[in-house]
C-alpha cells in the first residue's frame, strides 16, 4: 500500500463513507497487524500492568481495530526479568518494563527508569518530552535493536519492608534485600546483598526469610503484594526511585515495518498510559496508606545520616562507572545537567509550596475554607 494513499484515505473522515453502512475509509485502507507485548509484571497490579491494557485499549480504539496489541503478563510467555530479550529476539513485538531492570547488560539502563537521588516524576517528564533524554537514550538503545516510547510511572517511591529496624548505617550491613536497578549497588557500597527478584517473586522469598527486606513501588501495590504482613516496619522516602518510569520497548524492525501513522498513535497511547499510571498511584496511595498504619505497619523515616551515606555511596558509583563506561558518561552527565536546573526551579515556587501545604496549612488549622 503507497503511504500518500494511506494518508489521504486516513484523513477523508465522514466523506470516506461511500454508502450507508459502510465502514470508515480509515478502517477499509489501513492494513491490520497484530503485535504481542510482554509485561514484566502480574495481573493483579492493576496501575503499574494496567499501563499497558490503556495503551492496547487506546490503539486499538484509535485504528478501528486494525492495530491490535495483546498483552500478555509476566511469565505468560516469558519471566518478568526477561522481558527485553524477548523484544531483542523476535519473541515479542513490544514489552512494557522498568529498563533498570537490565543494568547487568548495561548501566547505563537505569536512566530510562530511575538513578538514586534523580529525578521526580515531573522531571523526568520534561527530560525525556522536552530536554533531549528521548533522543540520547534511544540513541544508547540503537545497540540492543528497541525503541523506547515513556508509558508510566509511579512517582517518588518508599523505601521498602524491612523485619527490624534500620537506625544506622551498621545495621544495612549483611542485609539480604530485594532492590532493583542501580541502587542495590549503591547499597552494597553499605554492607547490603542486593537481590533483583521480579514483583510476583517477592512475597514469598520474604516470608520464607530469603531476604531481610524487600522495596516495590508504594502503599497500593504493596497493600496487594501483602508484604504487611510479613515485615513491620515501612521505611520512607526510596531515595533511589525519586520519579521511576516505565517504558514500552519496542523491537526497532518491527517498529520499522508499521505504516508512519500507526506508530504516531502508538506513541501517542503510551502518553496516555504514561499520564494515567501517575494518576492511578496518586488516587490509590492515600488510602493504601491509612489501611497499612491501621492494620499495623510501622512508619518509619530513614535518618539524615543514613541518607547522607547512601548520598555519598551514589556519587562515588557515579564516578567509578563514568571513568569506565563511555556510554553511561554521556547520558550520566546530560541527566545530572538537566536535573541541576530543574532543583533550583523546583526549589523556588514548587518546593515552597509543598512545604506549605504539608507544615504551615496543618498549623494554620488544617482543612482548607469552604467555598460560598
Amino acid at each position: 500500500m503507497k503511504r500518500r494513499n494511506f494518508i489521504n484515505t486516513a484523513g477523508a473522515g465522514m466523506a470516506g463513507i461511500l454508502a450507508a453502512g459502510a465502514a470508515p475509509a480509515f478502517a477499509q485502507a489501513a492494513p491490520e497487524i497484530k503485535w504481542r507485548l510482554t509485561s514484566s509484571f502480574p495481573k493483579s497490579l492493576d496501575t503499574i500492568f494496567g499501563a499497558a491494557e490503556v495503551i492496547s485499549k487506546r490503539v486499538a480504539a484509535a485504528t478501528n481495530n486494525k492495530f491490535q496489541i495483546q498483552v500478555f503478563a509476566a511469565g505468560e510467555i516469558v519471566p518478568g526479568l526477561q522481558a527485553l530479550d524477548a523484544v531483542q529476539n523476535g519473541t515479542v513485538q513490544a514489552c512494557h518494563t522498568a529498563p533498570y531492570y537490565y543494568v547487568g547488560k548495561d548501566p547505563t539502563f537505569a536512566f530510562g527508569t530511575a538513578i538514586p537521588f534523580g529525578m521526580n516524576c515531573r522531571q523526568f517528564n520534561a527530560w525525556w518530552y522536552v530536554g533531549g533524554g528521548e533522543a540520547i537514550y534511544n540513541e544508547f538503545l540503537k545497540d540492543y535493536s528497541v525503541h523506547a516510547f515513556l508509558a508510566g510511572n509511579t512517582g517518588a517511591q518508599m523505601g521498602g519492608w524491612y523485619r527490624k529496624e534500620i537506625k544506622t548505617v551498621a545495621d544495612l550491613k549483611g542485609m539480604k534485600m530485594r532492590i532493583g536497578g542501580f541502587a542495590g549497588q549503591v547499597l552494597a557500597k553499605l554492607g547490603v546483598v542486593p537481590q533483583q527478584i521480579a514483583g510476583g517473586e517477592i512475597y514469598p522469598a520474604l516470608e520464607k526469610g530469603t531476604i531481610d527486606a524487600a522495596e516495590w513501588v508504594g502503599p497500593y501495590d504493596d497493600e496487594k503484594l501483602g508484604f504487611n504482613k510479613v515485615a513491620k516496619y515501612y521505611y520512607y522516602p526510596g531515595w533511589w526511585e525519586g520519579g521511576p518510569a516505565l517504558h514500552v520497548l519496542a523491537n526497532q524492525k518491527a517498529l520499522s515495518e508499521l505504516p508512519k501513522e500507526y506508530r504516531e498513535i502508538l506513541e501517542a497511547a503510551c502518553h496516555e498510559g504514561n499520564t494515567m499510571m501517575m494518576a492511578r498511584y496518586d488516587a490509590g496511595n492515600p488510602d493504601a496508606l491509612k489501611r497499612l498504619v491501621a492494620g499495623g505497619a510501622q512508619l518509619r523515616p530513614f535518618s539524615k545520616a543514613i541518607l547522607e551515606a547512601c548520598y555519598k555511596a551514589a556519587m562515588e558509583l557515579y564516578a567509578e562507572t563514568s571513568a569506565k563506561n563511555a556510554k553511561f558518561k554521556k547520558v550520566h552527565d546530560h541527566y545530572m545537567k538537566f536535573l541541576e536546573d530543574q532543583v533550583l526551579w523546583f526549589r523556588v515556587a514548587e518546593g515552597n509550596f509543598d512545604d506549605f501545604m504539608q507544615t504551615g496549612r496543618r498549623r494554620g488549622g488544617g482543612a482548607a475554607p469552604k467555598k460560598g
